[in-house]
């Protein structure tokens, strides 16, 4: 079985190092990398594995006969660019699992992609340590579907082999509600954690508290707006068990505001606005933060 995984950031390497312990595994990235890679695990151990990579330049070097998926681990706002530059590679049947962080780039490559395309949604927690190393930060748990609840079989294949080489994930067939369950995670820890350049489970002191419940309150009166079934444990516990497992977690968005790097703040709050404005709802403090960070992306944007 072979895997191409686009988008070597380190949510991609994490899937990466670990599906090469059982298959072949090949990177797409704008750049290459280190061809060892090296993997330290929530316990300290470090596992070091040779990763083939490939640019767009070297495309035609990829070898699709066996691919068995593509994983699109690319930033929500690179996705479709992403996708487009790797489409005449790609046989139509081959296939696609999207990682994005949001809800807006999903619905519309399922809609207009042929072939089979699923959505992935994880709460595992990882931050790269320059181009070779990968921290796995904490580990949590993947739901993987179709939008529409198609290919079970194939989306039950893809959930065995990710869980056996170490990515716990669920096949499910209401990953669209998994995938506004996430959103709402996002929404409350990555723009807070950007703005204030904090590690997750620093959310828990009192300075940072507050807001995190601020938020959660919003999202949760959206959701229900939206007729988003809330989980089983609520929202709050939702975001604070995600503070907590993955608290020594340099969530993307902060790692991409220390790097000078695009975020993804508009694929995360911007259904969210939206869905608000729609339903007639105030969201100020989800406002200010998009604020926030658009000031940063685009200094001078009124």
């Amino acid at each position: 079985m072979s895997h191409l995984i686009v988008g070597p950031g380190a949510m991609g390497r994490l899937l990466a190092l670990h599906l090469a312990e059982r298959h072949r595994v090949v990177l797409l990235g704008r750049r290459c990398l280190p061809r060892y890679q090296i993997l330290t695990t929530p316990e300290g151990e470090r596992r070091r594995r040779c990763l083939e990579c490939l640019t767009p330049a070297s495309l035609e070097e990829l070898d699709t006969a066996d691919l068995t998926a593509v994983h699109l681990v690319t930033k929500a706002y690179a996705a479709e660019a992403a996708l487009a530059t790797l489409a005449p590679h790609l046989p139509n049947d081959t296939p696609l699992i999207l990682w994005q962080n949001g809800f807006d780039v999903q619905p519309r490559l399922t809609r207009h992609r042929r072939g089979p395309t699923l959505c992935a949604t994880t709460t595992e927690g990882a931050y790269s340590s320059g181009d070779e190393v990968v921290v796995h930060a904490g580990r949590g748990r993947t739901w993987i579907g179709h939008l529409d609840g198609q290919y079970s079989a194939l989306t039950a294949t893809l959930a065995s082999t990710l869980t056996a080489v170490g990515i716990d994930t669920l096949a499910v067939d209401d990953i669209r509600v998994r995938l506004w369950h996430k959103l709402a995670v996002n929404a409350a820890i990555n723009p807070l954690v950007a703005r204030f350049r904090i590690r997750n489970g620093q959310l828990r002191d009192r300075a940072f508290r507050p807001m995190v419940d601020a938020i959660i309150e919003e999202v949760a009166a959206i959701m229900a707006a939206e007729a988003i079934p809330p989980p089983v444990q609520g929202f709050p516990a939702l975001v604070w068990d995600v503070v907590a497992a993955t608290a020594d977690n340099r969530a993307s968005m902060l790692q991409d505001v220390l790097a000078y790097r695009p975020t993804e703040h508009d694929a995360i709050l911007m259904p969210l606005l939206r869905a608000a404005r729609e339903k007639g709802l105030d969201a100020p403090h989800l406002s200010a933060l998009h604020q926030q960070l658009d000031a940063r992306q685009f200094p001078g944007k009124e």
